[in-house]
């Protein structure tokens, strides 16, 4: 087998094996994608998907095709970059519109909606990892005071005073910016 298609065939079972588990949404994969990307086929470094995490949620669309598209593209050039969309995609779709029809046909039913609520759970403890994972990266790169400023900021302006997120990363990638235009880079 060449090294081509056994890439592709890396990408195509790494993001399919994504779009089948990801349960609840884009940010649940992610924990998906970073086991894929970083731990297990080693394509990117933690360094690498932290940075093309943050840059893909500064931007509109769904995560999971974003993570997809690029990580696939970077692998495997514009290809790589199809095959990870559709192996992400395709297979979600497929199985909403089938589990959505049995979930319909059993609303009823108590032990399915056991089963639908016993996944939140879960997902809640994936991203509570991640999280941890990242508040420590920030901590290590920007130093301690500073990343727990900008987390305790963070949270206070977005869960009391009601930011948008999209204000509060355009804030910070524009601070940031003048920083580094004044000389003063993040240190």
């Amino acid at each position: 087998m060449g090294a081509g298609l056994k890439t592709n065939t890396d990408l195509f079972a790494a993001f399919f094996r994504v779009g089948m588990l990801g349960f609840g949404g884009g940010p649940s994969a992610i924990p998906l994608f970073h086991a894929e990307a970083v731990k297990k086929y080693k394509w990117m470094s933690e360094d690498e998907f932290g940075d093309t995490l943050a840059l893909g949620n500064t931007m509109p669309g769904p995560i999971a095709t974003k993570m997809a598209g690029y990580i696939g593209y970077r692998v495997g050039g514009i290809l790589g970059c199809i095959i990870a969309l559709v192996a992400v995609a395709v297979p979600t779709v497929l199985l909403m519109i089938l589990l959505l029809g049995a979930l319909q046909q059993f609303k009823g039913v108590e032990w399915v909606n056991s089963m639908s609520a016993a996944v939140v759970p879960v997902v809640g403890v994936m991203l509570g990892v991640m999280t941890w994972d990242f508040i420590k990266k920030s901590g290590q790169s920007l130093g301690w005071p500073r990343a727990l400023f900008l987390l305790v900021v963070s949270v206070l302006l977005m869960e009391v005073l009601h930011v948008h997120p999209v204000i509060l990363i355009v804030g910070v990638l524009l601070l940031v910016l003048v920083g580094f235009r004044k000389g003063g880079a993040a240190k």
